[in-house]
């Protein structure tokens, strides 16, 4: 059953249109790979999910409410969360605040996220839980921000570029998370750089051009589609 349904989702920046009539879906408990080169519209899509691109176009349908239009932390309220690439630290405050400030009651059925839970997953952030977050490296804020996102008990987690810059050790460690967390019922949307990576976590995969999607199937079927491949992902 789909959590999420876009049904004909048009986005510009300015004059720029960027998203031409996008129709996807991301199931219960579900992890999605959103493939495709850089300046294909992935970022975009998910900010316009988000609300923070507002769509100009289509529907933005959540177990059955559309939410093309609204708010960002209205969008946050009714159970979508957002780890954007650029991580987006509170940078003065220490990893312990900044935990607390992603902490929101559960909907009536669904897992409450505690702090201690994302200790859990990264015992690092709870070595460094008095320091503050501008003082962590790159792959400590990508695992802080991770966390702070999910205390606010998400149904459905958009996660843009998580490996981007970390040692392999960590991407591991962030692969096996994201895995657990749709194990625990949360959908997942992954934007994801590393093909390997996104074919590994997925249930499903959009390919992504210009501003279309030009592609939509289980990984199994990409790999019998050197096409799609050659032709909108990989770099000439």
């Amino acid at each position: 059953m789909s959590l999420l349904t876009i049904e004909g989702l048009h986005a510009h920046y300015g004059k720029s249109h960027i998203l031409h009539g996008i129709d996807m879906s991301v199931g219960e408990g579900a992890i999605v790979s959103l493939l495709g080169r850089n300046g294909s519209g992935r970022s975009t899509l998910m900010k316009a999910i988000m609300g923070i691109v507002p769509p100009s176009a289509g529907q933005v349908v959540l177990d059955g409410r559309n939410l093309a239009g609204s708010r960002p932390y209205d969008i946050c309220r009714h159970g979508i969360g957002y780890v954007p690439e650029e991580r987006l630290v509170f940078a003065n405050l220490t990893v312990a605040e900044n935990l607390a400030m992603g902490v929101q009651k559960a909907r009536p059925g669904a897992h409450q996220w505690s702090v201690d839970d994302m200790y859990a997953y990264f015992p690092r952030l709870h070595e460094r839980r008095d320091i503050n977050a501008g003082y962590l490296s790159g792959g400590e804020q990508q695992m802080l921000t991770m966390c702070r996102s999910l205390l606010g008990n998400p149904r459905l987690l958009l996660i843009d570029e998580p490996t981007e810059g970390l040692a392999p050790k960590i991407v591991e460690v962030v692969m096996e998370v994201i895995l657990d967390i749709a194990r625990r019922g949360v959908s997942v949307l992954l934007v994801e750089q590393k093909l390997t990576i996104a074919l590994r976590v997925a249930h499903d995969v959009l390919v992504m051009g210009h501003g279309e999607l030009v592609f939509h199937g289980p990984p199994d079927a990409l790999a019998e589609r050197p096409d799609i491949r050659r032709n909108w992902l990989e770099v000439a």
